[in-house]
């Protein structure tokens, strides 16, 4: 009989198989996933006056034109954020890919867009077509709008009950690590000179193509094997390589359980959430703060960290450094995020990152308005968006896109990120667009609106926004009820409520 020094042993080894396996399938999925969001937003920055100004030479080939000023602005900003449009684009059909492809595969097909992307890029300045980056952009969006949407889903899928969160929050990790990894590839001392900003454009090809030579060999979603492919033999094939031993009966127990929930059930589609009026303030909610984390304005100074840095006071020089360490501090504060967030609460970091951006958006905005004065307030105004981004990354960034899974049941949740996804790019748009003319226009306080939307978000938070830390779903309801049933008929929604829960005892007694 093995003894138990043996048997330990051997579990030690298990669980570290699991663990690495897992490890594995992460980086191998996010790197070609969310870590494309944030590259793209970085790499932009760099070339802004190279951009503009093949812009301005392409006009003056073509038809003798030289452009005014704002009009390169406006063709600069389109080109910036048609990444958003593309990325609306990609949130809506990212539903009905992982549907009929499956998580993997989905992510997998997902690189034509961004490889099409890449190739545009490079030959758009040999072709003297700024068209070519502008489509480029929009198929990096789609890309982008893809693997915002199927990644977490994926990850949620295929993680063990007691790392769900931790994997999950590991997409806002790699958003802010490729956020870094664009800023340092901007640099002019690497991609971001004139002579090579088209392959600095064209870069985010890499993580695509590390991507498509590893993910193969990673499992599909065992709950998406089990419960919509109904492979059982598959689905534990799956259980058994990602855990590294034999498959858990609770682990397997948890799936059975969710197949049985949600059969016979279809899955709800988006107009069906705004016709419900149990989940109306959970729907409210999740519109909201989709909305709050791109109307903030955090992701604007990626897009135009030069144009923010200029009106502080930075030198030309210095700024490009200076943009580094935006990235470097959300993605410190996403890991420490992760670390915090089932200590902490998910109400209480996201109100408490909203009220801190506030207070950096005053005093930024004072810190500008005295910058002529005082000399060292643009040191100030340097601190004011630091702290701003690291409020950011300690609340809004990790913990808005958890919220859906928590908020909403098994055939909700996908409606209810189709919403969320088209809501943060549709709104991420409007700010691209804009921002600029909001520096222009509103100087020194140009942050004003963002701090607006920061205090009301936080406002909202507070009075409406259960804490969902450690709670199910039916307790979760519960904290919605009385907002739910304000100025209906209680009986039914209770109805509901008895007839969820007896449904709940059913399954349970079941197994």
């Amino acid at each position: 009989m093995p003894s138990p020094h043996i048997n330990r042993k051997n579990m030690s080894l298990k669980e570290k198989g699991f663990t690495r396996t897992l490890a594995l399938m992460v980086t191998s999925a996010a790197i070609g996933g969310t870590l494309q969001y944030g590259y793209n937003l970085a790499i932009m920055n760099a070339p802004t006056i190279f951009i503009q100004s093949f812009i301005n030479e392409t006009f003056q080939e073509r038809w003798g034109i030289q452009l005014e000023v704002y009009e390169v602005t406006l063709i600069w900003t389109v080109i910036v954020s048609i990444f958003s449009l593309g990325g609306f684009v990609g949130a809506l059909v990212a539903g009905p890919m992982s549907i009929r492809f499956g998580r993997k595969k989905t992510m997998l097909l997902n690189n034509v867009f961004l490889l099409s992307s890449s190739l545009l890029a490079l030959l758009s300045r040999t072709a003297k077509s700024f068209e070519m980056i502008i489509i480029s952009r929009i198929m990096v969006g789609i890309n982008a709008g893809i693997s915002m949407n199927v990644q977490p889903m994926y990850f949620g899928e295929s993680a063990p009950k007691d790392l769900r969160g931790a994997v999950s929050l590991s997409s806002a990790v790699f958003t802010s690590f490729g956020v870094v990894l664009g800023q340092v590839v901007g640099l002019r001392e690497l991609l971001g000179s004139e002579s090579c900003w088209q392959y600095l454009l064209a870069s985010n090809a890499i993580p695509g193509i590390i991507q498509l030579l590893t993910l193969p060999w990673f499992p599909e979603s065992p709950r998406y094997l089990l419960i919509d492919c109904g492979d059982k033999d598959a689905c534990l094939q799956a259980l058994q390589r990602l855990q590294g031993c034999d498959v858990s009966k609770a682990e397997l127990d948890e799936i059975l359980e969710e197949q049985n929930e949600t059969k016979g059930e279809r899955a709800k589609q988006p107009w069906d959430l705004f016709c419900d009026r149990s989940v109306r303030w959970q729907l409210i909610s999740v519109a909201v703060l989709s909305s709050a984390m791109q109307l903030c304005g955090n992701d604007s100074i990626y897009f135009y960290a030069s144009y923010v840095f200029q009106e502080a006071g930075v030198s030309a020089e210095l700024i490009q450094y200076v943009t580094i360490g935006t990235g470097m501090c959300e993605f410190s504060t996403c890991i420490l995020c992760n670390l915090l967030i089932e200590k902490l609460g998910r109400k209480m970091m996201l109100m408490g990152g909203y009220v801190l951006m506030t207070g950096c958006a005053i005093v930024f905005t004072v810190a500008l308005s005295l910058e002529h004065i005082v000399n060292w307030m643009p040191y100030l105004s340097m601190a004011c968006l630091f702290s701003y981004i690291l409020s950011f990354g300690m609340g809004p960034a990790g913990v808005t896109g958890i919220l859906p899974t928590e908020i909403f049941n098994q055939t909700a949740r996908p409606a209810a990120y189709m919403i969320a996804g088209s809501l943060m790019w549709l709104n991420l748009f409007v700010v691209g667009m804009i921002f600029p003319f909001l520096v222009s226009g509103l100087g020194q306080y140009c942050f004003v609106p963002f701090g607006a939307v920061c205090i009301l978000s936080a406002g909202f938070i507070f009075m409406v926004l259960p804490e969902t830390k450690g709670k199910t779903l039916p307790m979760i309801n519960r904290e919605f009820y009385h907002l739910n049933c304000r100025g209906e008929e209680k009986m039914d929604f209770e109805w509901k409520q008895a007839h969820y829960q007896l449904g709940e005892i059913h399954h349970s007694t079941a197994l």
